[in-house]
This record gives structure tokens, sequence and C-alpha cells, in this order.
């Protein structure tokens, strides 16, 4: 049946009728620690089965026509129950053309939750849709109550193949997270695995966090994931990734992350814009194996770019947001400067591998083209299990976790120098006390593989108290040149390793 014959002349907003029961049950089965391994142990025994597709009317849904429906928050499980925490349900179309069970486990039992029209309200001129045995959720969003505040806050939505995303108490949405990648980058194209089933644990009135588990499935592997969540100025997720490849994986990402860089600047006169920057993050930072603390400016190629970072058991990867004031950006609207950095930290020993960095071309905001994970060396072996533990941190600038003794980097400026025969970079580094006072002994380090840098100058910024280094160099007729800086004291570094990716265009 439709959804106009479901109800039948109810007001545009639907906020009138009379409030429902709270999301209904509609079967119940025992669970445990070991419950979803075990499913994705018996996915991955046999070959891959999409789920099916969600009725036509609701996958052919235009963006505005998607918007006209949403959650009534009345009707979040847990609400009313002073548990601190409440959770919303996304309904299915558009971008998601196949729905996703949600349980919620409570004493040992898990009870997958009824896809409901009553869960939602709409406008006046929201389509007529069909609802079938197809039907369920797109996804779900949590919500906290933070201290301080009455009502209950957003800070985590998982919604769309394995992506989720999270923010701290005072933050804006920016880049995501996956439960896993495959191939990004690869000629013969990406898979992206899905969060099929998720259950969320029913939290203990007074505790602060919320434990969420998810299955994940694809044609080349099935995957359990545990996501210990607590929210707070910085929102920390401890995760536990089990998986079960049907194929051999030569290229999975575990750990992935994805975000938008525009420009900033370093490539602001490609764009006619009145902003000094658009980006969700400006860096990847790396504190690999070897304990060194490194920074790769972030950049917005006219061509693919691959990078790879080698490195054994790193420390910690993420990308950052680094520029965290208004006029960095003059958007009064979309608040990058609020937007969240994302820190990764392996819990246990990753081996050998390669963080990458994957760039592509963009050249609107609204696309995501900023791809960075851990590559393992040893391909994931078929009919194995692969486990993987690390701890996220969806954190501002105050709360940056990473290595504390070195100077962090703070801006890239980039462009001609005055004589116009070659190209200046100029690196502000964040007031730091591994930087504090006369300069003078402070030894610089610049270097490139294909172009010819000057020694470089180290000044003290005086808006914002700390080290600036200004180098130029030529890179002749090449057409890319990769730069590295760092200052060092004393024989110790004092800042972190500054690295660029320099292309002609």
């Amino acid at each position: 049946m439709t959804r106009r014959a479901f109800l039948a002349g109810v007001s545009a907003l639907a906020l009138a009728r009379p409030l429902a029961a709270m999301p209904q049950y509609v079967s119940a089965m025992p669970f445990d620690a070991d419950t979803v391994r075990e499913m994705a142990r018996d996915l991955a025994s046999r070959p891959f089965a999409p789920r099916p597709l969600i009725p036509a009317p609701w996958r052919d849904l235009t963006y505005d026509q998607y918007r006209k429906f949403w959650f009534d928050t009345r009707r979040a499980v847990w609400a009313g129950e002073a548990r601190g925490f409440e959770m919303d349900l996304f309904h299915p179309g558009l971008y998601f053309p196949r729905a996703v069970e949600v349980a919620v486990v409570e004493n040992a039992t898990a009870h997958r939750l009824a896809f409901d029209m009553d869960l939602f309200d709409w406008t006046d001129r929201a389509p007529d849709l069909p609802v079938d045995a197809t039907m369920g959720f797109s996804g779900l969003r949590l919500r906290h109550v933070f201290p301080g505040e009455a009502n209950a806050r957003e800070f985590a939505v998982f919604q769309g193949a394995s992506y989720f995303r999270a923010i701290g108490a005072a933050q804006q949405y920016g880049l995501s997270a996956r439960g896993l990648a495959l191939r990004t980058g690869d000629p013969q194209g990406e898979e992206f695995p899905d969060f099929t089933r998720m259950w969320v644990e029913t939290p203990v009135p007074g505790d602060d966090r919320v434990v969420l588990h998810a299955l994940l499935d694809s044609p080349s592997v099935a995957g359990a994931y545990r996501f210990v969540i607590q929210p707070g100025p910085a929102c920390v997720m401890e995760v536990e990734a089990t998986l079960y490849p049907r194929v051999d994986l030569d290229h999975a990402g575990i750990a992935p992350l994805t975000s938008m860089f525009l420009y900033d600047q370093t490539n602001r006169p490609r764009f006619d814009d009145f902003r000094p920057a658009i980006h969700d993050s400006d860096g990847l930072s790396i504190w690999n194996g070897a304990g060194e603390m490194l920074w790769r400016q972030l950049a917005n190629p006219v061509e693919l770019q691959v990078s790879s970072f080698v490195d054994e058991n790193p420390l910690g990867f993420g990308l950052r947001q680094r520029a965290d004031k208004l006029s960095d950006f003059a958007d009064l609207e979309a608040h990058y400067h609020e937007r969240p950095s994302l820190w990764i930290e392996p819990m246990g020993d990753w081996g050998p591998g390669v963080v990458r960095l994957v760039e592509i071309p963009s050249d609107r905001e609204i696309y995501d083209n900023i791809v960075a994970y851990w590559r393992p060396r040893v391909p994931l072996a078929a009919g194995e299990e692969h486990r993987f533990a690390y701890r996220m941190s969806w954190h501002g600038n105050g709360n940056a976790p990473g290595r504390p003794d070195v100077a962090p980097v703070r801006d890239t400026h980039m462009g001609r120098n005055f004589e116009g025969d070659r190209w200046l970079a100029a690196i502000d580094f964040a007031d730091h006390p591994a930087l504090s006072g006369d300069l003078s002994d402070v030894t610089l380090h610049v270097s490139s593989n294909q172009a010819d840098t000057s020694d470089g100058i180290l000044q003290r910024n005086p808006e914002t108290g700390g080290a600036r280094l200004a180098f130029t160099f030529d890179p002749g007729e090449r057409g890319a040149a990769e730069l590295r800086a760092q200052l060092m004291r004393d024989g110790q570094a004092a800042s972190e390793v500054w690295l660029y990716r320099w292309t002609a265009t």
C-alpha cells in the first residue's frame, strides 16, 4: 500500500497526530560477544549474495524528495528513559538502495527493529511511496545528553556502505571514516563493502559510552566490527575489526578516512571564490614507527595522485583540520573552522605496510576527494581470520593526539618569489616550547628529490608567535617534485617533518 493510503488526510507536518509507540521489535535472537564474528565467518564461507533492492519509487527519489521525510525524534530508541543516549533511524532511498537491519541488544538478546512509516514525519509535498518486505533502515544516528544540557544532541552517524562520522561536543560534521576500503585508486575500480546489519547495546543509565556492532559484507570479504563510542570534547571510538576474506586481499585499506580538500594558500589562484580556503582537512599526519612526526600538506591535483609512506608498526596517523579560525575560511555558513580532525591509533602491532594517501582532482567542495588508510604489506589471505584494533579520536586542535615535544605545522604558503624565477614555500609552525626563545641555534633541513632548494630562512612570526621557515626551490622542467623540511635543535627534532608534493599545474 502507499503512504497516502495509509495516512490519508494527515496534516502537512504530521505533528498533530497522536504519538505512537517507540520502534517495535520484529524478531529476537540470542546475542553475545562472538555472535557477529560467527555470522561473518559463516558469510565468508559462502558465495556473496547481495541484499534485495527496496522498491523503485524509493530508489528513484530526488535529493529534494528524500529530504521531505525525516525521523521523528520523539520516537527515538530510549527516548524518555534517562539513559543519557537516544538513537534515531534513517529511512532508505536515493543513495541508499538496500536496507540495513538495526537491532537493540538487551539482556543477551538482540531485538530487530521493525520498519514503520509512523516513525517518520514528512511534508505534504512528499511523494506516495510503497512499503513492502524489502523495506528497512539506511542507518542510524546517536545522540547524547552532554553535561550542562537538557536535550540529547547528535554526535555520531552510521549511514551508507560502511561509512560513519562523528564530532566532538563543539564541532560541526566534516570528514568521514569507513569500516574498510578495497582497491582505492586501482585501475580496475574500487569495491565498497556494506555494513548490512547493526546492533546497538542498550546503555546503562550513567554510562558515558555506547557499544555498536556491525556486520560487513561484500563480494571479496565479510567482517565483524565492534565500536565502543564515548562522546565528549573529543569523540573517542575503540574499534575491533575482524575480517574473513573470500579472496586474497592484496589491496585492503584498514581504518580508512575520507575528506575534502579543494584549496588553501598553496593553490588559491586556481579557484575564483571569495573565501581564502575551502577544505575539511588540510594535512595528513603520521607518527611513524621510527618516532618521526610527519605532516604531509594536502593537495588538489589536476591528475590522480597516490603517495605511500612506508612504515612498520605505526604509532598513529590521521587527517587533520589545523585551520581553526573563522578568518581562515571567511565562511559564515559552512563553518569549516569547526570541522574535526580524525586520528587513528593502532592498538597492538600492525606489522609492515604503508600509510597510503589518495588525492583525487576536484572542482567543487561537495565532493570528497581525499582518502587515507593503512595498507598491510602482506595480503590478507582468503579463508583466514584477520584482526585489527585501533582507537579513533575525532578532535579539535585543543586536544590533538600525537607527539607532544615537536612544533606542529600550522600553515603552508606557496607561490612565486619576488623575482619570479623560483618558487617560494613559507611554512608556519605553531608557537611551541621546542622553538621558544632565540632561533639562531635552530638547524634548518630543507631538501628535494628533484628540485634545487635554497638553505632557507627562519624568522619569528609576530602574529602567531611561532617560527616561519621560508625557502625557494626550482624544479626546472620537471612536472613534479617532493619537498621536505624540518627544524632541529641540539641534534633533536624541534618540529614535525613537513612534506609536500609540488606539481607544475
